[in-house]
């Protein structure tokens, strides 16, 4: 029983009644500021060209995270719209068009233009270099970032780490390797330092977008290639056109994808579409990586059951090619740019190898061999 009078209930019902509206028009009030606050951004649409095909779902997947995210962050405000390798310019030439303006943004890899800038390696990978984590690293705390985004102020263009893929695999190869000396005037898809490495080794080093590995190997035209992994190169059906699966891909160890921003078009945008776009490439670049370790760890296992043989490159060959690639390292740290970066990450390297032997390469060494189905 109700301690309160029918008169003191009812007062106590219209305070309610006012209070409860107090708040709701409080919150109308709110949503209206919110909408108008929203509204007051403009619409900005960009395009993106990347270096992928549509097929590569999952590397063309960092672009497609990065528009979907800055959409929905911006409640439709900020639009990018991603385009494969090829529908505005051709896979190798991102950086370029971004330069020229002619995209406001790219997703690439740095390493496909040494041309321009030989220490543009550095920010996808180096042979015998870092993996994803210490690549991470080095590009958020280590000072790698920096180093990176003053090479590609020299173009008026501006990047963000934005897709990882692991560790990659050494290659697909028509027929098995016997040593060394099978590599002399064998022709392979392979880009970045890794490509020049393999050429000091011997090769004949053709440079492809993944859209045109297919063919070029089916057809004879290369005699083995690589792109990344398991999953990727699945859906090249690299698999129908070599049968021998090299591993590891000691010149890819962690390689970074990279967003490019034409420098006027960043400066343009109001500063939380800025805060939008750095945000979704630190999401694409954390996706990326734990989707492609997800899905090689299976897809390789339904490749070897197909008839995949897997093959170790060998010690001979892997002592070559690090001897090569110090060689290579110190040729062209005769630049003074490439030194400037060289160094830097030379001394990162030194100091988080020396951690990760003690942490991380002790605790794989013993409990990796334990995995069923390791090599």
């Amino acid at each position: 029983m109700s301690d309160f009078s029918p008169q003191r209930r009812r007062l106590l019902g219209a305070a309610a009644l006012a209070t409860t509206a107090g708040v709701l028009a409080s919150c109308r009030i709110r949503r209206a500021d919110e909408v108008k606050a929203g509204s007051a951004l403009p619409l900005v649409r960009w395009r993106m060209a990347t270096s992928w095909p549509h097929s590569l779902d999952t590397i063309f997947g960092g672009a497609e995270t990065i528009s979907r995210r800055v959409r929905e962050m911006s409640a439709g405000r900020f639009l990018i719209q991603p385009f494969a390798a090829g529908e505005l310019v051709p896979g190798l030439e991102v950086l370029e068009a971004v330069q020229n303006g002619s995209v406001e943004c790219g997703h690439t890899a740095s390493y496909y233009y040494l041309g321009k800038n030989p220490a543009l390696a550095f920010g996808t990978a180096v042979p015998f270099g870092l993996t994803a984590q210490q690549q991470n690293a080095w590009l958020y705390e280590g000072g790698g970032l920096e180093a990176i985004d003053r090479l590609y102020s020299d173009f008026g263009v501006r990047s963000f780490p934005a897709g990882n893929t692991g560790a990659q695999m050494g290659g697909w190869f028509k027929r098995p390797l016997e040593g060394l000396a099978s590599l002399q005037g064998l022709k392979m898809r392979i880009p970045g330092l890794g490509g020049k490495v393999m050429a000091a080794l011997g090769v004949n080093v053709q440079v492809l977008p993944g859209g045109e590995i297919f063919l070029a190997l089916d057809r004879g035209a290369i005699d083995a290639a690589e792109w990344t992994g398991p999953y990727d190169d699945e859906k090249l059906g690299l698999n129908k056109a070599a049968r021998y699966y090299y591993y590891p891909g000691w010149w890819e160890p962690g390689p970074t994808l990279t967003a490019l921003v034409n420098l006027q078009a960043w400066s343009r945008l109001p500063s939380e579409y800025q805060a939008m776009f750095a945000a979704a490439c630190h999401e694409a670049n954390g996706l990326m990586l734990s989707r492609y370790d997800a899905l090689n760890a299976t897809v390789l296992q339904r490749l070897i059951k197909g008839g995949t043989q897997l093959k170790f490159y060998g010690e001979p060959i892997l002592q070559a090619a690090r001897e090569a690639t110090d060689q290579i390292l110190a040729d062209s740290a005769k630049d003074a740019t490439f030194k400037r970066v060289y160094e830097q990450w030379r001394t990162f390297r030194q100091d988080v190898f020396a951690w990760n032997r003690v942490n991380e390469f002790s605790y794989a060494r013993f409990a990796f061999g334990e995995a069923k189905g390791a090599p």
